[in-house]
């Protein structure tokens, strides 16, 4: 069945220190999603910025009736923001992606268009990624490496611009506090037997602000949670036991 005007969306943003780019990405949701559906918010989780974000998010709550805001005191991670964000939702379906502008919002109705009663999640994948040399080698290394190791099988993992039934989140329980719950997130999606389609979306130059994410400083401890989350959701599987909470 295609989906109407009457199926709600819940769309939000995960912020951190995206002052330059947050307003514009909420506005673009606003003017997308007024299209799409009756029945829709916006909701944005300011992950303890430290620059002006929090200015312009209160401003824009302020205008804008649909548009929520999230106050995270401190700094809670990626993982920390997307789990709130996941929380805060209350329509039929889910859409999220960064609020630092290198994905855009205007590629959201190519996958409601997909979206249908067959399918419980659509996933995007980057048509090229416009980032430095460095962050796209690494990110290559990154898709390859959890695609193998935790049998998860997308064309790109870490494209961080998804629509989802909320109704997932009944059965799927996220944990992570880094960016590495992307990886989580889609594995227990998949081992959920949960139905994905997959689009392709622009992605653009960082036009504001840092990567919190794909840097050579975090990459050692990007490593440790990987390992973590492999031996919490991947071994189980490989050995076909269970692994004791004291032995992870």
């Amino acid at each position: 069945m295609e989906l109407g005007s009457k199926n709600g969306i819940s769309a939000f943003f995960p912020a951190y220190n995206d002052g330059g780019t947050i307003a514009s990405m909420v506005l673009s949701a606003i003017l997308v999603l007024e299209r799409l559906t009756d029945d829709y918010e916006v909701i944005v989780v300011n992950d303890g910025s430290s620059d002006y974000t929090r200015e312009i998010l209160d401003e824009l709550e302020r205008r804008y009736d649909r548009v929520r805001v999230v106050q995270h005191e401190t700094n809670k991670g990626y993982g920390g923001a997307l789990r709130t964000g996941f929380s805060e939702a209350t329509k039929e379906f889910v859409f999220y992606t960064d609020g630092d502008a290198q994905y855009d919002v205007r590629d959201l109705p190519a996958m409601w268009q997909v979206m249908n009663d067959s399918i419980d999640m659509v996933q995007g994948y980057k048509m090229g990624r416009s980032d430095p040399l460095h962050r796209v080698v690494i990110g290559r290394l990154y898709h390859s490496m959890t695609n193998l190791a935790f049998g998860i099988h997308l064309r790109d993992v870490d494209c961080d611009f998804r629509l989802i039934r909320r109704s997932i989140f009944d059965q799927v329980h996220l944990e992570s506090d880094s960016g590495v719950i992307c990886v989580e997130m889609m594995k227990k999606i998949r081992d959920g037997g949960f139905r994905i389609s997959e689009v392709p979306v622009h992605h653009y130059h960082r036009a504001y602000g840092q990567s919190q994410f794909f840097n050579f400083r975090r990459i050692a401890r990007v490593g440790l949670d990987l390992l973590r989350l492999w031996w919490q959701l991947r071994l189980p599987q490989l050995l076909g036991r269970d692994i004791p909470v004291d032995e992870l």
